[in-house]
This record gives C-alpha cells, structure tokens and sequence, in this order.
C-alpha cells in the first residue's frame, strides 16, 4: 500500500480522501451549531407567537368555556361584574344573600332575558359571552392588594351594553303574549338597541323551573332566542332580493312589466296574490310596493339560478353571520340544478329559504346604510368598578353588500311600499318610513307568520327594525304597528 502522506490524504475503502483541517473541522461545527441554535430560535418565535395570539384571541374564549374550572377560582376572589343598559340601568348584577351566598338579579325579570341571558343553568347571552370580563378586575393593583389583606371580595369589572329599556320594553308590550321576536338596531353603527324573543322565560327563578323549560311539554321553546336563532320562511320580505338580483341581471329593469290577474301559472305551479287580487298592469316598483305574488313568480322565471345564489351568498345566506351573538345560519336553496317548479315559490319568499330575524334586519341595515353593513354589536364597553374603560368597541364595517345606487333604488321602492302599499299604516307619521312586509306561508293549511323589515326616517335612516309574529297573519295587520311603535318611541 503506498504510503500517504501524514496530515494530507487517507486511505478509506480504497480511495484516496483529503484529511480534514482543523479550521474545516471548527468550522462544520460552528455551522452545525448555527442550525441548531437556528431550530431553537424558530421554535422559541413559535411558543411565543402561539401564547400571544392566545392572549390576543383565545384565552377569554378558553375561560368561558364551561368546563375550565379556573372560572370558580375567579369567582372565589372576585364578585361578578354588572351588566348595564346603553343609560347605565342594571340588568344584571350580584347580590350577597344574609348567609353571604352569592346569587345573580336581574331587575327587569324576563325583559332582557335571550340577550342578556341567565347564570345558573348554564350561562347564555352576553352573560356567557362577557364570562371573562365579569370575573376579571382592572382596578388598580393597591386597592386590590388592601381587599386582598382585608379579606374582602374584589369588585369584577362592569359591561356596559347598547341596550334601550324603553325600545326593549315597547317591543316586548306589543308582542305582548304572542310567539315571535323584533330586532331594532342602527344601521350606521351596527349597534343592537333592542333584541326580543317571545315566548320567554324568568332568571330569577329559572333554577326553580329549569325542568319544566327543558321538558317544554308545551313545545314553546322559551330557551331559544328566536331573534338570531328562530329559522322563518321570509315571505314577501324576500322580494327585495328578487328584486336585486333581477336589477342586477337587467339593466333595463326600470321597464319591467307584468299584467298581475291575481292568479298565473309557472311551471306547473299556481301562484296567487294575496286573496287573489288583480294589480294590474305593475312595474317592478308597485310589483314589491303590492307585494304582487305573480308579479314576482314572474321575474323569478326569468333570473339565472347560479347568480340568484351568489347574490343570496354574497347578502350572508348559508354563511355564519358576522357578530359574536349566537345565530344560525339562513338557508337559501336554490341553484342552477334545481327543478324549475322550485323557482317562483323561492321568488317570493317560500319553498325551502329559511332566515333569521336578525339577518333580515341585517340585509336591510345595509340598505339603509347606502349598500355597507355594520357588524352588529351588542356590548358597547367593558368597565372597571369605578367607571373607567379598559374596553371600547366601535363600529366595524363587513363590507359593501350591494352597491349604493343598489341601496338607493331599492330605499324608493321601499318607500312606496309605504306611501302607496302594505305598509300604508306607516304613512303621513312624523316621519318618512320604509318598509317592507310579508305573509310568510309555513304549513299546508296556509297558516301564516307576519313579517315586517323597514327603517327610519327614509331619507337619513337612524334606526332598522325587523319583526315577525308566528302564525299571526298578514304582515301589514300585526307586524307593522309593532314597529310603528318603535318608529315613534325613537324618533319623536
């Protein structure tokens, strides 16, 4: 074997390799080290992201989670915070009992009950939302440390909502014993100023008759909030999508025209106006102010089906409503395969659509609101026992829903479905009005809810309202003098 020279070549598995330097052999390790500290950087950047965003995002949600046993740790130094109305009445607060029990009151019994919500058979509404706020104290750190010292409990921070007594209170009135619900709201800010859902139940005593609302032998569902919950065929309401969507797929759609005879065929399938009725000759403005059922059958007949269903997406049906309120999702149906009798049933708010009262108010918020719509909120701020913010949430815009000369032409239809249609009751009121009502069909016996979406004043729009009366009839009967009330209690 031929000798190598030393420190320059070495034999291995008969070749000939060079011997590596010393600087070479510091080097690779340095390298070595470099990619390891490199690995422990990443994943030290990692940790750290995942617990920031946990601060940021999760952790309230963590804690709220019924099943974290850190809320009766919180709950053993901190008294639960107040839940206030937008004028700081008390909805919700904690009282100490004479054996130095806890227990939750609220004032107003069953006023608040599905938006405030309950404490003692699972927490609901914002008392579950605002869990984390409630058992958490942002007083200064020394009056802590004193209560601490003394024994004494420490005061936990207050929410402050949007709620109306007076608007909640009205609505609740006029629903009086019938099943439904109203949502009332700001168009421009998403602000929720009132959310009623009948039948409803007390939280000062649900404890006592927690199991006779969960057996509900008398199928009155009083635990759901039938606002943001409650899934509702929306009758003639629908027509403003109709509308849209036909204003987006006919640019003439202003010479639109139909000679209504109270009764047509489409598809095979009959559609009556309302106590077949003769409109006449209709455009598309008195077709949604008449609330012409063939008129509307009609345009259905004539729309694309895989558009009409990206307009329904695009206005927030099948999707998740953008609001931390517990919602269900609104069905739309319909698309390009289905079967053509299913259209002019669709084209005026029957067949298979289902939608919430709060995501009818939400699709009109945005009308009123030039085509934009606000995400609708319910808590205004978060407080320390002493009145000083620590949270402040502002109004956050969704996104544009239509455009604002889509806002606009539907706002003057829906004006003359005031002036000269369904809703004439609302007509030469202080105020301007717009409106739109329904008679909502939800079995074979042709038994109806009554619907009614609007806004007011028309012209600067500053409050939406959206009602439905189960099984009550016509929209225009029992739905619009509900918000006629609402209308009047805000803006006179």
């Amino acid at each position: 074997m031929k000798k190598l020279e030393k420190g320059k070549k070495l034999l291995h598995q008969g070749k000939e390799q060079e011997i590596p330097k010393p600087k070479e052999i510091k080097k690779k390790k340095n390298q070595d080290i470099i990619k390891i500290a490199y690995v422990f950087v990443g994943l030290f950047v990692l940790l750290i992201g995942n617990f920031v965003y946990f601060m940021m995002a999760d952790s309230s949600e963590v804690i709220n989670n019924t099943y974290n046993t850190r809320q009766d740790l919180l709950a053993e130094r901190i008294i639960r915070g107040n839940i206030y109305g937008n004028d700081y009445e008390v909805l919700a607060e904690t009282v100490t009992n004479k054996d130095g029990t806890e227990s939750r009151r609220y004032p107003y019994d069953s006023l608040f009950v599905h938006i405030v919500g309950q404490f003692s058979q699972g927490k609901t509404g914002i008392e579950l939302s605002e869990n984390f706020p409630l058992l958490t104290s942002n007083t200064n750190a020394f009056s802590q440390f004193l209560e601490d010292i003394a024994g004494d409990k420490i005061a936990g921070d207050n929410v402050v909502t949007t709620l109306d007594v007076s608007l909640q209170q009205i609505a609740a009135d006029a629903l009086g014993d019938r099943k439904g619900a109203v949502v009332v709201l700001e168009p421009d800010t998403g602000k929720i100023l009132a959310m009623v859902s009948k039948p409803d139940y007390n939280p000062n005593t649900v404890s006592e008759k927690w199991e006779e609302l969960k057996e509900d032998v008398q199928n009155e569902s009083a635990l759901m909030n039938r606002a943001a919950q409650g899934l509702y065929p929306p009758g003639s309401t629908f027509k403003l999508v109709t509308a849209l969507e036909y204003m987006r797929e006919y640019g003439d759609y202003s010479k639109y025209e139909y000679n209504c005879e109270g009764l047509d065929d489409f598809s095979g399938i009959k559609i009556r106006c309302y106590n077949e009725k003769h409109h006449g000759m209709v455009d598309l403005k008195l077709s949604l102010a008449k609330s012409c059922n063939t008129s509307f059958a009609n345009i259905g007949s004539k729309l694309d089906l895989k558009s009409f269903r990206n307009t329904c997406n695009s206005l927030l049906f099948n999707t998740k409503l953008p609001t931390s309120i517990v919602t269900n999702r609104s069905h739309f149906v319909l698309d390009e395969h289905s079967d053509e009798e299913e259209v002019p049933q669709t084209a005026i708010g029957q067949g298979k659509t289902q939608i919430t009262p709060l995501h009818n108010a939400m699709i009109v918020a945005a009308i009123a609101n030039g085509g934009n719509l606000m995400r609708p909120y319910v808590v205004d701020r978060v407080e320390t026992s002493k009145k000083k913010i620590v949270k402040k949430n502002v109004p956050s815009i969704y996104g544009a829903l239509m455009t604002a000369e889509e806002a606009q032409v539907l706002t003057e239809y829906m004006q003359a479905v005031v002036e000269e249609g369904t809703a004439a009751e609302l007509k030469n009121s202080k105020y301007t009005a717009a409106g739109k009502t329904g008679s909502a069909e939800y079995n074979s016996s042709k038994s109806s809810h009554a619907w009614f979406v609007g806004f007011a004043p028309a012209e600067d729009p500053k409050i939406v309202v959206s009602v439905i009366v189960e099984g009550a009839g016509t929209g225009s009967q029992y739905a619009v003098p509900i918000a006629k009330q609402l209308f009047e209690q805000y803006l006179t």
